[in-house]
């Protein structure tokens, strides 16, 4: 690995990056507008010039060099000194944060992007209190773009990171710059609105608030909202995001890097299909039919009904893809206790079209389910009679089969109206879900379930990478997140932790036990 010299210091970096991602990862605080490590380098916002060594072109001795360099189209060189604290490189930064706050509106109160802006940061760290513009301000319309968002053109520094997504990663290129120097401008192309399903990477790469999610606009305040890692459940990626939620809900869903996965980037589905955890019908109360009455009922009494029910032959466990790791094994270790001879199903798998490849690799999966692959893991293990889930519903109407517990946890409708009409022939029918259905209709003891923003755990990708979740929320009142409400069906005590459950796992499943955590991004990359 290459040593290069920033300000006297020397560091160790990757082979190949820019000096100014080597510095980013050192812990220096470089400001950078155009730079991001997943589009190509165009070197135009020129906030980044450091001072570089170069040997004299007669003396060929080792001297700062007249001009500056943009370091982010530098790559580091083994035995390279460069510097960014020096008077020169300061000067730059002071006139070009006052060229892009010439015509940027002072509109920071109503601005999404409020508190998490790099104008606001470079400004007060790399710019000047005050500004010498005297003329009024060049104000340039506020644009309808897309389906999803707005651009609010007054804002742009035009850094083109968002015409380089549509052309580089998305492959669509409906973004351009138009016009020249102080009339340029970004905009889409005449009927070529701003609508691919990765469109919405571009508000998260805008460094100011000039892209905005429709969705998220004017929602929530950024340090009103508390942020934990997790693992989308959209598709069998696995990709990487960020969830931002506070008492009121969650309201925010953003990608989180993963070099083995998703890298920067998330889709659209990824990034938009979380609105189900919000929605108010969802259930919140246990509720069992008894002689014909439905009535409510109390988590403490249903183990003992559960254990009276599957005791016995004729009884199945559907464990659906969409439980983590840990749960799935609770749910097939409670099942063997309670009924050793019990079938175990993997629960349905949306899969909707083909999978769909973007030019740099991208990937949006047809499999709509987080976690067949560990589910499937977790069912091979414990071994016994297992079974299709279409098979299962053919068992349930001949009478094969006496009483079945359903998991669901989907965000959508997902049962068929002729399975929901065979199980409801068992004898005893429970159902464990997110919302009333045909199945719920039907069902003898209906669980209210939490979506996993609700949970933690971990899922298994389709490649077979194992990746830890974190609860961004607590479950709703009157619902029992699965993991606890599992675990004490099992009999073990204290509180579901998913880590510790997964060392218990591991004993048994030893390549479930470790989850792959993807490498930190710099503390002041943007």
């Amino acid at each position: 690995m290459p040593k290069i010299i920033i300000d006297g210091k020397e560091i160790e970096c990757r082979d190949g990056i820019p000096v100014l991602q080597a510095a980013l990862e050192a812990g220096w605080d470089v400001p950078h507008y155009c730079y991001h490590p997943g589009l190509s380098v165009v070197a135009s916002c020129r906030l980044c010039l450091m001072e570089q060594k170069m040997p004299h072109p007669q003396t060929k001795e080792m001297g700062w060099a007249p001009k500056l360099f943009p370091s982010c189209q530098t790559p580091v060189k083994d035995g390279m000194e460069v510097r960014f604290h020096s008077e020169s490189v300061e000067n730059n930064q002071k006139h070009v944060m006052e060229y892009y706050l010439l015509n940027h509106p002072l509109d920071c109160p109503v601005c999404d992007k409020a508190g998490e802006c790099s104008l606001q940061d470079y400004s007060e760290k790399f710019g000047n209190a005050t500004s010498r513009m005297v003329e009024d301000k060049h104000k340039n319309p506020k644009k309808d773009i897309g389906p999803k968002t707005l651009l609010y053109q007054d804002r742009c520094v035009l850094c083109t990171r968002c015409v380089r997504f549509a052309d580089e990663i998305a492959g669509t290129g409906e973004l351009a710059v138009v016009e020249r120097g102080s009339r340029g401008e970004i905009d889409v192309f005449p009927g070529e609105p701003l609508a691919n399903d990765l469109q919405g990477n571009v508000v998260d790469l805008c460094p100011v608030g000039c892209l905005l999610d429709k969705q998220f606009l004017f929602r929530q305040r950024v340090w009103n909202l508390q942020t934990v890692p997790s693992v989308s459940p959209a598709d069998s990626s696995g990709a990487c995001i960020w969830i931002d939620a506070n008492d009121a809900g969650v309201h925010r869903v953003r990608p989180r890097f993963n070099e083995r996965v998703n890298e920067w980037w998330i889709s659209d589905e990824q990034r938009h299909g979380f609105e189900y955890v919000n929605r108010e019908d969802r259930l919140t109360r246990p509720r069992i039919r008894e002689n014909g009455q439905v009535r409510g009922a109390s988590w403490e009494e249903i183990p003992a009904h559960l254990r009276a029910a599957f005791a016995g032959d004729g009884s199945a466990f559907v464990i659906s893809p969409m439980l983590s790791n840990e749960e799935a094994w609770l749910l097939a270790t409670f099942a063997r206790q309670v009924a050793p001879n019990a079938v175990l199903a993997c629960g349905h798998v949306p899969v909707e079209g083909q999978d769909r490849s973007f030019p740099k690799g991208f990937t949006i999966r047809a499999e709509k389910a987080p976690n067949r692959g560990g589910v499937e893991r977790i069912l091979a293990h414990f071994g016994g009679p297992q079974m299709s889930f279409d098979e299962l519903c053919g068992q349930a109407a001949d009478g094969t089969l006496k009483a079945v517990y359903v998991y669901g946890g989907y965000p959508a409708a997902w049962i068929t109206p002729a399975q929901a009409e065979q199980l409801s022939r068992l004898d005893c029918l429970v159902v464990h879900d997110l919302f009333d259905g045909p199945l719920t209709e039907r069902a003898d003891l209906v669980l209210p379930a939490a979506p996993w923003t609700e949970r933690e755990g971990s899922f298994t990708n389709c490649d077979g990478l194992v990746q830890a979740f974190e609860r961004a929320r607590p479950p709703r009142s009157g619902i029992k997140a699965e993991g606890q409400f599992f675990q004490e069906l099992c009999g073990l005590p204290g509180l579901f932790r998913s880590a510790k459950i997964r060392t218990m796992l591991g004993e048994s499943i030893a390549d479930l036990a470790e989850t792959f955590q993807p490498r930190k991004e710099p503390e002041h990359a943007h």
